[in-house]
């Protein structure tokens, strides 16, 4: 339920969808879905922002002015699809509401969708967008057909958004953030998983869950969501995420995965199954456990480990998740979307260990409501230890636009603990900085959910390392 509005199936052919709030990543995705599966998609935002400006107007959806409309929503529609950056009192959220009509999040809408499959939801604060992409792209490989929805783009799939009326398996991405503007469920609880995964539990959102034990309820739940018979795949590394699994019904399998043996040799890295090395495009720890639950999750679906040592050789992993960007004889740039504790000091470390004779510039935006906030500020201590040049960035603007206590850079500095560390609140001159470098021997590590102010990082990616 959203508010007062029933869930219902979606009809399969001809529908008319209206998207309030159609240039979010995800809603954009699912009108593009939609619009490819045959149905009439209609949108409004008050704004657009790339990629999904130019994508919407490539297929003919990019709404003729921004803004909201009530006279947008007439009678005759079969649907609105409500965003999370929609407010509760959009006026075309009252006017639906005036007219009685079906509303749906975007995740109700994917949940009434595959009511009738198989559902694997992948969940966790960190890895899940990786997990998820690994078992996309090996069941493609293996030619099995499924619907699904990725939060960024992988390379091999067309879309991050895949809706079909003949396949009986759909696979989701499972986002711990709300629902939308009326329903403040996380998003992972509404998919209903038959197999779900968790991946590891850190602290995140803290606008949302701003005490830690609230954010662990929110995968209590979705654990026991899981019906009996069903299969709950957990990461036995994490002691949260293992306490949660013993918590979950006696009636649910529990699948545990942990970090699978690996070698690096020239800059490859292989994991070990058994004693045969199976070579990766795609490196790091976390990478590799991510891998594991992936295997166990593909086991679930009816891979052999064959077939799946076959297909994760060609992974080349999700767009900004440890994406390389540029590499000569003696550098490489990698961008990552890294910006929780866990993530950061995980990625910092498998970029080291990749290229241990090289040195690492290695620079972070604090971008989120947590990363920003003073209070959350001492969980980022040693998380980028790794770095031979760690470098901080954040924009007091956004603090105040989020409507948070200043921060100064010597704050951040405390709260790294980090000797060295050079923090910037000017983004042109981190970027002048950067070039200025010595490059000789060295990689850059960009991490950051956001684009640090305007700066071209695949420009600047392309100058360092020609």
């Amino acid at each position: 339920m959203t508010g007062s509005f029933l869930i219902v199936q979606p009809e399969l052919f001809n529908m008319h969808y209206h998207f309030i709030a159609i240039g979010g990543n995800v809603m954009h995705n699912l009108a593009l879905a939609l619009h490819k599966k045959g149905d009439i998609v209609t949108g409004s935002d008050d704004e657009i922002f790339e990629p999904s400006r130019s994508r919407l107007a490539a297929s003919g959806l990019l709404p003729g002015r921004e803004g909201w409309d009530a006279d947008r929503i007439q009678p005759g529609l079969d649907a609105v699809i409500l965003g999370m950056h929609a407010r509760g009192d959009n006026p075309e959220l009252l006017r639906a509401r005036e007219l009685n009509l079906t509303v749906y999040s975007f995740p109700e809408f994917l949940f009434a969708h595959a009511r009738n499959k198989k559902r694997v939801v992948i969940g966790g604060s960190h890895g899940k967008t990786t997990i998820t992409a690994m078992v996309l792209h090996v069941l493609k490989s293996c030619g099995i057909n499924c619907d699904y929805m990725i939060g960024a783009p992988v390379r091999g799939l067309d879309d991050t958004v895949r809706l079909t009326d003949d396949s009986r398996l759909m696979v989701f991405e499972g986002d711990e953030y709300l629902t939308s503007a009326l329903d403040k469920r996380p998003k992972f609880h509404v998919y209903q998983p038959d197999i779900a995964l968790i991946s590891g539990i850190a602290w995140d959102h803290i606008n949302v869950f701003p005490v830690f034990e609230d954010y662990l309820q929110q995968f209590r739940i979705f654990a026991g969501l899981v019906p009996p018979g069903g299969a709950l795949v957990y990461n036995a590394e994490d002691d949260q995420v293992r306490a949660i699994s013993d918590s979950a019904g006696a009636d649910v399998r529990k699948i545990p995965y942990r970090m699978p043996g690996y070698l690096i040799e020239d800059g490859v890295t292989s994991f070990l199954h058994g004693v045969v090395p199976v070579p990766l495009r795609i490196f790091g720890r976390h990478n590799l456990i991510n891998l594991a639950g992936a295997q166990m999750i593909c086991r679930e679906l009816g891979v052999g480990d064959r077939q799946f040592d076959e297909a994760i050789t060609t992974f080349e992993g999700a767009a900004r998740r440890l994406e390389l960007l540029a590499t000569n004889e003696h550098s490489a740039v990698f961008f990552d979307f890294a910006h929780a504790p866990s993530k950061l000091k995980a990625t910092v470390e498998a970029v080291k260990e990749q290229y241990p004779d090289r040195r690492l510039v290695a620079c972070m935006e604090l971008h989120t409501y947590s990363s920003l906030s003073e209070h959350f500020l001492p969980h980022y201590a040693h998380t980028m230890d790794a770095a031979d040049v760690p470098m901080v960035y954040f924009n007091p603007r956004a603090i105040r636009l989020k409507r948070l206590p200043d921060i100064d850079p010597a704050q951040v500095r405390k709260a790294f603990g980090l000797k060295g560390l050079q923090v910037y609140t000017d983004s042109g001159r981190l970027y002048q900085d950067l070039i200025q470098l010595n490059w000789q021997n060295t990689n850059l590590l960009m991490m950051s959910s956001g684009d640090f102010d305007g700066i071209a990082v695949p420009a600047l990616a392309k100058r360092i390392a020609p």
